[in-house]
């Protein structure tokens, strides 16, 4: 919108009054301006230089432009595709080196003609096929009978069956399973019980997994132990550790590995007490 004459006479005559410092200060205000209004024109256009990449701004200013040809990344840059690679030997396709269960599928007509007198097997078709059965988990009672010895009175009881542990309602197996799920693939308790519902319709509470873990975790001490005293040995480690929160309490997680292992240490700081209660006080090897 245009200013009335009279208008612009009376701001010409306020600039004309100004002095010669005010004058730069408004120059530099102007310029800033014009500066911004180029930046925002060239940003509309696509010719602006200035992007989230090549300076401080956020990238909600960058323009989302589509290139006109489509860009092509050397091949050392260009990403592998996921699954097997070029040349590479399959293993799955080899079978599973067992075979629990076969069934034998035989035709009982000609779908040609329609008759029934076949001749004996000329070719079979094999494929070996892993499949989630429909009860993973059942449910077994262990009666263990008592007999009475006829030549000295004394009682005698049958043995169980390895894996079942007395006074535990969980086979060793499926304990070892649901322990390694649950630390090494992140499973929580609730979880858990859902998994277990689903596999085999069982309910399981949080206090026997809680115990289940408990258990396998001292059984594994022993050789816990020994793989630390054995990593204290080697030449080379590569040591870090990182805050952990505990209960609302801020401890520290330190891991220990190199090639072929990797253990971690629960610790209440991050001092050197603790790097050598992993690996000792006399350590020689390269510490990374």
């Amino acid at each position: 919108m245009k200013k009335p004459a009279a208008t612009r006479h009376k701001e010409k005559t306020q600039i004309e009054q100004l002095s010669q410092a005010e004058l730069v200060e408004m120059v530099l205000g102007l310029q800033k301006i014009i500066e911004e209004l180029q930046e925002k024109l060239a940003i509309a256009t696509g010719k602006s230089r200035t992007t989230s990449q090549t300076s401080s701004k956020p990238p909600s200013t960058d323009l989302l432009q589509k290139p006109e040809k489509p860009t092509v990344k050397p091949e050392a840059d260009q990403k592998k595709k996921p699954g097997g690679q070029p040349g590479h030997q399959g293993k799955t396709r080899k079978g599973f080196g067992r075979v629990d269960r076969t069934e034998i599928s035989s035709p009982s007509i000609c779908l040609n003609c329609g008759s029934q007198e076949l001749s004996e097997v000329i070719n079979i078709h094999r494929q070996q096929v892993a499949s989630l059965v429909a009860k993973p988990i059942e449910v077994v009672e262990y009666q263990t009978q008592s007999c009475k010895c006829l030549e000295c009175g004394a009682v005698v009881r049958g043995e169980q069956p390895l894996g079942i542990v007395p006074g535990q309602d969980l086979s060793v197996n499926l304990q070892a399973l649901l322990v390694w799920l649950g630390n090494y693939g992140h499973l929580s308790y609730a979880k858990l019980t859902e998994l277990l519902w689903e596999l085999g319709r069982i309910e399981v509470g949080v206090g026997t997994l809680q115990k289940t873990n408990q258990r396998v975790a001292a059984a594994v001490k022993p050789a816990i132990n020994a793989l630390w005293e054995w990593a204290g040995v080697q030449s080379n480690v590569h040591v870090d550790e990182t805050p952990w929160c505990v209960m609302g309490v801020k401890e520290w997680l330190w891991t220990a590995s190199g090639e072929g292992f990797c253990l971690f240490h629960a610790a209440d700081t991050r001092g050197r007490v603790e790097l050598e209660t992993m690996l000792g006080k006399e350590f020689a090897g390269v510490l990374s």
